[in-house]
């Protein structure tokens, strides 16, 4: 396989659609590549469900939309155990969660019960249902999307949620000349549904095995340590990274190395990636957004970020 050929072409596949986001889609490309899971948070109406499609139809693999209501429950995610009759004996059905990629539509809507129930699978890649552990398709990943502006019968996802994911992204809105573009091209359908899979669910766990393979000197894992040491030590914060936010971001600094055509890392896939894998990890200290880094107020845990990554010496 070509590595750098391979990437390209699911890149331009969902740049097809998702028009003068370029950074946008390589952010999702890259979660995708280091077996991540991406939250989208950004107003109504700018592509998040768009990317995720997009994403979905771009690879050979299942896909699974849950709309998060107020009501829903953990078993209409997960499953349910059904007695049958003929065989009396309790039977599995497993819920949509059960696909390679699963799309949380505006899961800040429904309960923090159900939300919890999400957690296994982020972390483990399998759920458990009345004492039986399932394992989940591979490759997996959560896509969710949030709207920051609206606040009511909405649950803000804890730190301990958001913690799962591996990036967080904004959409934005478009420059004139792609907006006018979308609209000339309005379809009686959705573009997403006009793409057809690059590649097969095997590609892309080969992709994933590649990743681990990619040398992360160890002066760049001091330097990345020190940014994470930084973050516990600055007046602006009063939660720095943990532990797993130091190795999501090791993680997805191999990644995208391997999207760059590269097997080995360099400074700027550490610099480039810190704000979008760190900023949802910390909580802000009162006075920046009463405490914590949710909401609509990510943009300045997302500034807090690049000036503590500014402020580290890069190693030469």
């Amino acid at each position: 396989m070509d590595t750098g050929k391979t990437i390209r072409s699911l890149q331009s596949n969902v740049e097809q659609v998702i028009r003068g986001k370029p950074l946008v889609v390589e952010r999702a490309v890259i979660c995708l590549l280091a077996r991540g899971h991406l939250l989208i948070e950004d107003v109504p109406g700018v592509g998040k469900t768009t990317l995720a499609h997009s994403l979905a139809r771009s690879l050979d693999c299942s896909f699974k939309r849950i709309q998060f209501t107020s009501d829903l429950l953990p078993s209409d995610i997960l499953g349910v155990s059904i007695f049958n009759q003929s065989s009396q004996r309790f039977e599995f059905n497993p819920g949509p969660i059960f696909a390679h990629i699963v799309l949380a539509d505006e899961i800040n809507r429904t309960t923090p019960k159900t939300q919890s129930s999400l957690l296994e699978a982020l972390n483990d890649a399998q759920i458990t249902v009345d004492g039986q552990t399932h394992p989940l398709p591979q490759p997996f990943m959560v896509i969710a999307t949030q709207n920051p502006m609206e606040h009511h019968g909405t649950f803000p996802l804890p730190e301990s949620q958001l913690d799962r994911f591996l990036i967080r992204i904004r959409i934005g809105y478009p420059d004139v000349a792609e907006e006018k573009k979308i609209l000339d091209r309005q379809l009686a359908r959705h573009p997403a549904e006009e793409l057809s899979a690059v590649l097969s669910a095997e590609a892309v766990l080969d992709l994933q095995h590649r990743v681990e393979k990619v040398r992360l000197d160890e002066s760049l894992a001091d330097y990345l340590l020190a940014i994470v040491a930084a973050t516990r030590r600055s007046s602006f914060l009063s939660l720095g990274v943990s532990t797993r936010g130091a190795m999501a971001l090791h993680k997805a600094a191999k990644a995208r190395a391997l999207f760059k055509d590269r097997d080995y890392c360099l400074p700027d896939d550490i610099k480039d990636l810190a704000p979008a894998v760190l900023s949802h990890r910390v909580m802000l200290s009162v006075g920046h957004n009463e405490g914590r880094a949710g909401g609509h107020r990510f943009e300045d845990a997302e500034r807090i970020i690049r000036e503590i990554v500014d402020s580290v010496p890069v190693p030469l």
